[in-house]
Order: structure tokens, then sequence, then C-alpha cells
């Protein structure tokens, strides 16, 4: 069974890159997300664990921080109550649908090996992380196979933070390309970047 909220992210991205192909005007970023300073990365929690590449969503999650932290506009946060941003992560399978492991919980708090005093990750985690979407299906289902659908490229979302459920809302920005979270290069993140400077400038030449 294909979940529902898969499907509804596969008909939103249609739906805008439809749009984006109609009119080629850019879309400044919201002026409070020019301002952000902290940033939560995460998994998207739709997304199961593919049997062929079991990591490859934690792995993707990590390359984005990695590459956010070498950037040094934000400072990382351990739950949307203290990030200003949520970016939303998921590694495209190249297929529209397919099977995968649902029920398994890959936004657990980070495990930090060398903590740094200069780049301290913003807040703390204690006990159950609050709920980054409204819950679908039933949650104490635990592991188990799914027909999943979504888009067959890396997706790369980034919504507000500071609020219940930030998931639920329309992201902000969005990128999603073949290879887009592959690590060294990580290119959602180097566009990201390019949307943020080039908004900036138009803010400058607009106040």
């Amino acid at each position: 069974m294909i979940r529902p909220r898969n499907a509804m992210i596969a008909l939103m991205l249609l739906s805008s890159l439809a749009a984006e192909g109609k009119d080629k005007k850019k879309v400044i970023l919201p002026v409070d997300v020019l301002q952000a300073q902290t940033v939560l990365v995460v998994i998207d929690p739709e997304a199961g664990m593919a049997i062929d590449a079991p990591l490859a969503n934690r792995t993707a999650r990590d390359e984005v921080e990695k590459k956010l932290m070498n950037w040094g506009r934000f400072r990382l946060a351990m739950n949307p109550s203290d990030a200003d941003l949520v970016i939303s992560v998921r590694k495209g399978s190249g297929k529209i649908a397919g099977p995968t492991i649902g029920g398994i919980p890959d936004n657990d708090p980070p495990v930090i090996f060398q903590p740094s005093p200069t780049d301290p990750r913003v807040g703390g985690q204690h006990g159950t992380p609050p709920p980054l979407s409204s819950p679908t299906g039933n949650p104490t289902q635990g592991p188990h196979p799914q027909m999943e659908a979504g888009p067959s490229e890396d997706m790369f979302l980034v919504f507000r933070g500071q609020r219940s459920t930030p998931l639920d809302y329309p992201p902000v920005w969005r990128y999603v390309g073949k290879d887009g979270l592959r690590s060294p290069g990580v290119p959602a993140v180097d566009e990201f970047r390019k949307a943020v400077v080039e908004a900036e400038k138009q803010l400058a030449n607009n106040p």
C-alpha cells in the first residue's frame, strides 16, 4: 500500500515543477528565512529504508549537515523548537515507487563524537523528540514492508521551524535532482546557498 503523504509530496512537487516551467521568474526567499540562524536536518519521516541501500538516508543527512557547517551560516539544532529552519532530506531510488522497510525511526538525536565549544549544537534532547509531522498509519506497527511512492530523485526541502509538526506546512524552498545529496559536492546545499545569496541581493536592491 502506498502511503498517502508520500503520494501527496509527489503531486506537490510535480505541480510546482509545472508552475516553474510556465513562470521563469525567480521566487525571492522570505525575509525570515534569510534571517534564520539555526537549522535542524532530518530525514523525511515517511521515507522507508531502502533494501539495497539501508543507510542511504542517514548518510545523506550527515553529508548535508557537514556541508552546512562548512558553509558557516547556520548552527545545527537538535529539535524543531530550537531551529529557525527544518531541512528534510530524502534519497531518491531512481523509481517512482518501490518496496522499502517502514517503521524504522531515523531521526533519533545525533551522537556527537567531537563536540566543539566554538560551534556547539543548539539545544538538547531529553526524552522522545516532538513529531515533525502528523502521524500516518499505525505508529506502533514497528518495522514492516511497504510500497513507497515519491520522487525518483534526491529531495531537499526547507521548512520554517519553531512550530509544531513543521513538515505539515508547505516548504519555503525545495530542490529535487539526481545526486543532489551526493557527497562530496552535495549540490542541493550549493543551490540553496545560491538562492540565499540571490535573495539577499534582490532584497538589497529593493528594500
